[in-house]
């Protein structure tokens, strides 16, 4: 097992995907950031964390060690664009409010990103393929939950406050419309938090890639605004009172994806 990524096999036909939590650096990346990048703002900070709780209800689990920073997971090999406009690439270098992540003329080389790609990148991808793989021989189908979060105010990137619960089903492509209706109808009978489904946030390069209800692998991204269970500036603490109520939302929608499984395919 790579050293890119830690991996838990569960016993239900759910993977939680956690591309972005990572705070590992390579020596070439630490050297060349910028002193504001060394405190890995743009990272899906606590996301392992808050979703302990899937433990308890038998689900796999897939977690990136290192930073975005190096290499990002959710963008394709071939650094296609996913979004029109502001974004970031598989190689970024920026940070998200758009200055230089690394100091002028430290740019990491072609060599690095190369290195990058086949230890870290490649190897997450193949665990996750693998795992979505063991689950539909295993039960007839695939469950993909992919787990973000992001401050909820970036300017660079979207105007105004991020809706608390952001779900990307690739406008419908990446899930059967069943689940998507499902989901939205737990996040409309729970309180505070607000929600969209295919806003700003559509889904990643794992949602597209892997969902593909057709071949009954369902996948949906959740891109959840920090401030519903953390400090939003550094040092970017947990907030438990803040969490607490947060995540028994999100057991109510893992819950009901495997619910919506178990229906649907009858295990």
């Amino acid at each position: 097992m790579s050293d890119a990524l830690r991996f838990t096999q569960g016993q239900v036909p759910l993977l939680i995907s956690m591309p972005h939590p990572g705070t590992r650096l390579t020596p070439v990346i630490e050297r060349a950031l910028v002193p504001g990048g060394h405190a890995l703002p743009d990272t899906d900070w606590h996301i392992p964390r808050l979703y302990e709780m899937a433990s308890a209800l038998g689900t796999s689990c897939l977690e990136a060690t290192y930073s975005r920073y190096v290499i990002d997971l959710n963008r394709p090999d071939d650094d296609v664009p996913l979004y029109s406009g502001a974004t970031t690439g598989l190689f970024t270098e920026v940070l998200f409010d758009g200055s230089p992540l690394f100091q002028e003329g430290q740019v990491p080389d072609a060599a690095a990103r190369k290195q990058a790609l086949e230890n870290i990148w490649r190897p997450y991808h193949l665990a996750l393929k693998q795992e979505l793989q063991r689950l539909r021989e295993t039960f007839g189908y695939a469950l993909l939950w992919d787990a973000h979060s992001i401050c909820s105010r970036v300017p660079r990137l979207f105007e105004g406050q991020l809706p608390d619960l952001n779900f990307g089903t690739f406008d419908g492509a990446s899930c059967d419309p069943e689940l998507a209706s499902r989901l939205q109808s737990v996040a409309a009978d729970q309180q505070g938090l607000t929600y969209v489904f295919n806003g700003r946030f559509k889904g990643g390069y794992i949602t597209r890639q892997y969902g593909a209800p057709s071949e009954n692998i369902h996948a949906v991204q959740l891109e959840l605004a920090q401030r519903t269970y953390m400090d939003e500036a550094p040092p970017f603490g947990y907030r438990q009172d803040l969490a607490q109520p947060t995540q028994a939302v999100l057991q109510r929608l893992l819950e009901a994806t495997l619910a919506w499984g178990r229906e649907r395919y009858g295990r």
